[in-house]
Parts: structure tokens; C-alpha cells; sequence
């Protein structure tokens, strides 16, 4: 997995994204609390950074179009944005009615408006997600951006990269 180049290491990453290191327990627990296993990809990439704002935070879609990403949550309940914090997976499924497929990941800078989730329609609770888009605006159209979670954070690309 392409780890290179992309966090932003700032007072507000570390404030509102970045959660303290996680054991075994607290992962089983974040897992039971949720309702679903963690892809070992994304444990991983939390084992070294556990969350934060993104550097490489475009995901290109075709030629003409991409989504672009605020931050992604750390596994853990203190932080804003973790996945089980306040602003974590359980308060967009309730409080904003997306669908509940899975588990909400990565913000956008909408205002709450689209989500990042890991989707596990197809794979059920213990598989492997695909990664998707959701446009709360668009009626919750669900857009696939990878079938893996490795997979989408190799497609995240720097603003450079995508030369918007």
C-alpha cells in the first residue's frame, strides 16, 4: 500500500483526526460496536498513522471528475472524527440517514454533505468492502471507488497529480 506523502501533520489533524494507538481490545471492541471487521489493510495503515487529514486527498473518477477528502477517521471513540466518535460512522447513519452499509471512513469537505464508506453489501459483515462514494445530495447515490481498501488508498492522488 502507497503510504507515502499522505497525511498533514497540523494542530487540527492532531486535534480533531489523529487518535492515541489502539490494542487488540480496543480494535475487537470498535469492531463489536460497529457491527463489522475492519479490513486488515486499513488496521494496518492505523497501526502506523491512526487517522488524520489527508495530503493525497483527490480521488480521480475519470478524465473530468474526481472526489476530494478532508480526512480519515482513526480507530478509536475520543476524536471528533474517529469511527466511533461524535462525528464517527454511527452519527451519519443516524443522524444524516445514509444508508447503513457499512462503515463511514473519510469525510469530504461538503459539510457533511458525502461520506467515504467501506460498503459491505456484497462481501457481509467479516469480508473484504469495497470502498465507496455517497452524495447525500444526489439521494445517497453510492459510487464504487475501489474494490479494496488498499486499492483506494493507492488512487488517492495530490492536487498536483490530478492538475485541477
Amino acid at each position: 500500500m502507497n503510504k507515502e506523502n499522505l497525511w498533514i501533520e497540523s494542530e487540527h489533524s492532531t486535534e480533531y483526526y489523529v487518535s492515541e494507538p489502539f490494542d487488540e481490545k480496543m480494535l475487537e471492541e470498535i469492531e463489536m460496536e460497529l457491527g463489522y471487521k475492519l479490513p486488515k489493510s486499513y488496521v494496518e495503515l492505523m497501526r502506523e498513522h491512526n487517522g488524520g487529514r489527508l495530503k493525497r486527498c483527490f480521488f480521480k473518477l475519470d478524465e473530468d471528475s474526481y472526489v476530494k477528502l478532508t480526512g480519515m477517521y482513526g480507530i478509536g471513540r475520543e476524536k471528533t472524527y474517529s469511527l466511533c466518535g461524535s462525528y464517527g460512522s454511527k452519527f451519519w447513519i443516524e443522524e444524516w440517514e445514509y444508508p447503513d452499509i457499512g462503515v463511514a471512513i473519510c469525510d469530504c469537505p461538503s459539510a457533511g454533505h458525502e461520506k467515504i464508506f467501506l460498503d459491505y453489501r456484497e462481501c457481509g459483515r467479516e469480508g473484504e468492502p469495497r470502498v465507496v462514494h455517497i452524495d447525500q445530495e444526489l439521494d445517497y447515490e453510492i459510487t464504487i471507488l475501489a474494490n479494496t481498501f488498499e486499492e483506494f488508498v493507492n488512487g488517492l492522488c495530490t492536487e498536483e497529480e490530478i492538475e485541477i
